[in-house]
């Protein structure tokens, strides 16, 4: 196959594009290398596979002209592209849509007109489904959870987007919808929750896991925003990797199709359980200080995955014992690199 990742150089693009490379497909990055970590990231795909089964390729998904260039000849588009965070969001609103939204239609105009045949994956959030005030919460130990949603939230929860970044995302997962629905693209939808694991260079406002995990192992100063009990569904990369090629295996049943994607009811962490966990893993107190809640923050998040394994056969295979030890490992491992990428 030849698959073509928006951006491919971030955390979930370099892994999806190291498990095709390792199946011997033929792999095009298309990324404007702004994030942290990304030139290092292809680096390392360089290095490992070479540059005849990789092509990299710079450029930006709001320039719809370069899109139209390079997407033709590709079997599979998984568009991972854009602004990442609700705080950048409010920041500035008018870039955070010109990306998800504004981007988004430019990949799939450059599907429709040039690569109709394609499969088109793309990364949606579950802040699409906004604060969810009216979801009743109560309080357990250490953590917020569901009061009649012991499996999660299913994709059939009314959608309120509530942030710049939740309403830019949700423009972007509607569209993608219907453009199978009236051009008959051949798309799916991943409503995702918290992805962590190797090769993210989480910040402070994306990518909590892998922040506070950095942090931890680095004694770097932590700051939990809110009480620390919000909880969400954590997911490890290579289990979303795994999805996401289900899916083009199975794409008659997933075309159109919206999925939640996490690590459902049974794979939850707060806040002050990481940081417990993260404490006994390396055997000392990890400090951190509160700070005042951030917009949109949902005191829970936990997906209920059951339509992805009904149709797709899919469930999350890692745990979070496992999955943390994976990446405190690497950051052991790669300590020199990740300080010069985040200082």
């Amino acid at each position: 196959m030849n698959i073509f990742i928006t951006g491919g150089a971030g955390f979930i693009g370099i892994h999806t594009a190291n498990f095709y490379l390792s199946k011997g497909d033929q792999v095009t990055i298309f990324d404007n290398f702004s994030r942290k970590g990304t030139k290092e990231n292809v680096s390392w795909l360089q290095k490992k596979y070479g540059k005849t089964k990789l092509k990299v390729i710079e450029g930006d998904i709001r320039h719809f002209n370069i899109l139209k260039r390079s997407i033709p000849g590709h079997d599979i588009i998984i568009h991972l592209a854009g602004q990442v965070a609700v705080t950048t969001s409010v920041a500035n609103p008018r870039e955070d849509f010109e990306i998800n939204a504004l981007g988004t239609f430019n990949v799939l105009e450059a599907v429709r007109l040039r690569s109709p045949q394609a499969v088109l994956l793309f990364a949606s959030t579950n802040k699409v489904y906004g604060g969810m005030e009216e979801i009743k919460i109560i309080k357990g130990n250490n953590r917020y959870k569901y009061r009649d949603y012991p499996d999660g939230i299913p994709e059939t929860q009314n959608v309120d987007f509530h942030s710049p970044y939740g309403c830019s995302k949700g423009a972007a997962d509607q569209y993608v919808r219907d453009y199978h629905r009236i051009y008959g693209l051949k798309t799916v939808v991943f409503r995702q929750s918290c992805i962590y694991g190797t090769h993210q260079f989480g910040i402070e406002d994306q990518g909590w896991v892998s922040w506070f995990t950095i942090a931890a192992v680095l004694g770097k100063p932590i700051t939990v925003y809110g009480n620390g009990m919000q909880v969400r569904d954590v997911l490890f990369v290579e289990d979303l990797v795994n999805a996401y090629d289900l899916s083009i295996g199975r794409i008659k049943l997933a075309a159109g199709q919206i999925y939640n994607v996490g690590g459902g009811a049974k794979i939850t962490l707060s806040l002050l359980e990481l940081l417990d966990l993260l404490g006994k893993k390396l055997g000392k107190k990890v400090p951190f200080t509160f700070s005042d809640w951030r917009p949109g923050d949902q005191p829970v998040y936990v997906s209920n995955v059951a339509k992805i394994k009904k149709n797709l056969g899919w469930q999350p295979k890692t745990d979070i014992q496992s999955g943390t030890s994976k990446m405190i490992d690497w950051i052991v491992e790669e300590k020199d690199l990740i300080n010069k990428v985040l200082l």
